[in-house]
């Protein structure tokens, strides 16, 4: 059989040209970029409205053609405005303000021998939908000491976020020097820009899509966070004051005076593989106690405030408020009688935390 050449094929008749297609972007525009089967019914009833509206100028002829247009040729004819749009997107300068003016910050380049430089970060209770208002958890880790505090709002207001700033901040017992957030707008915005030029902090952030930066809490919203509380939607005020009594006293205590933390001492490239060396495991108190960085007198403070802990009470009553709050979970939702971890699928029950296993050494 021989081959056809280029030039011997029939060139396929071109029923839409140029002034069709503008007019077919244009309605395209004005109806918020649908897909071709919804523009199909746009098509039949709008066209006429808008030309009488003037919104659009076009003869009769084309508008008959635009009526008979079926969904497969609109989504090819719109093909190339699509990439068009997308390139406009993809190269447009950010404007903001703040992504100029606070400074990215990546691990390596932390003083991690000196308190006070605290990462925050928050971590959504919003089970499996972003929808409505939700409790956020504000969770915050000094890289030196491995010193955790964590507070619950309501919502991803910023004013929500100012408080629990300053609740985590009046509850170490050390000074803030410079807090490091991500690039969420929760906390990074003018209201919080404000506070750090007021108290004198320092302010810095992460580069998009670059966890590494913010490591330090990213691995306290798994082991302090995640591992505690789970994945449950918690939208009520009595969650929130329940989570917030959780953390504002026994899980920063049990964290803070009992759980250990292996910090990384260094690490080095032999060949195709990287050796490293950790140090010996020290809760965040000892840390703190054994360094020059606080004062005497808070050392003092703090030692004779460890010597009334009790760590088996301090987990039992943990343990109870954590199953309080399941409870409380349990009667919002109507399922009182209903064991979670026994009744639900594997899937749901992921969602859930059993009470006993609730925390886990870092």
């Amino acid at each position: 059989m021989k081959l056809k050449k280029k030039e011997e094929y029939k060139k396929r008749a071109c029923l839409y040209d140029s002034k069709v297609i503008a007019v077919l972007i244009k309605i395209w525009t004005i109806f918020d970029f649908p897909c071709g089967q919804r523009l199909i019914e746009i098509l039949e009833t709008e066209t006429d409205n808008l030309r009488t509206l003037k919104e659009i100028i076009c003869s009769d002829e084309i508008a008959t053609q635009l009526k008979q247009m079926k969904s497969a040729t609109i989504d090819r004819r719109l093909n190339h405005e699509k990439e068009v749009l997308k390139l406009k997107g993809k190269y447009q300068k950010k404007s903001s303000f703040l992504l100029s003016t606070v400074p990215t910050k990546t691990s390596s380049e932390w003083n991690r021998l000196e308190t006070g430089n605290v990462q925050v970060d928050f971590v959504e209770s919003c089970g499996t939908s972003a929808s409505g208002q939700y409790v956020n958890n504000l969770s915050t880790c000094d890289i030196f000491s491995s010193w955790w505090e964590g507070e619950a709002v309501m919502g991803k207001g910023q004013h929500g976020a100012l408080l629990g700033i300053a609740g985590c901040r009046e509850r170490m017992p050390f000074g803030w020097k410079e807090f490091h957030p991500d690039n969420g707008t929760n906390l990074l915005n003018f209201a919080v820009y404000d506070y750090a030029e007021k108290e004198g902090l320092k302010y810095s952030r992460s580069r998009p899509y670059h966890k590494n930066d913010n490591c330090f809490i990213e691995q306290k919203n798994s082991t302090h966070i995640r591992q505690v509380i789970g994945y449950l939607r918690y939208d009520s005020e009595e969650e929130r004051e329940c989570l917030n009594d959780i953390y504002r006293n026994e899980l920063r205590l049990y964290k803070n005076f009992f759980q250990p933390v292996i910090k990384l001492e260094s690490k080095e490239r032999i060949g195709g593989k990287i050796k490293r060396k950790y140090g010996r495991a020290k809760t965040p108190y000892r840390r703190l106690i054994e360094s020059d960085q606080i004062s005497e007198e808070k050392k003092a403070e703090l030692s004779a405030f460890y010597q009334t802990l009790n760590p088996a009470l301090i987990k039992r009553t943990l343990d109870k408020k954590l199953d309080n709050l399941l409870k409380i979970y349990q009667k919002k939702k109507g399922l009182e009688n209903v064991d979670l971890n026994k009744k639900l699928s594997p899937s749901l029950a992921s969602f859930s935390k059993v009470p006993e296993n609730a925390v886990s050494v870092s």
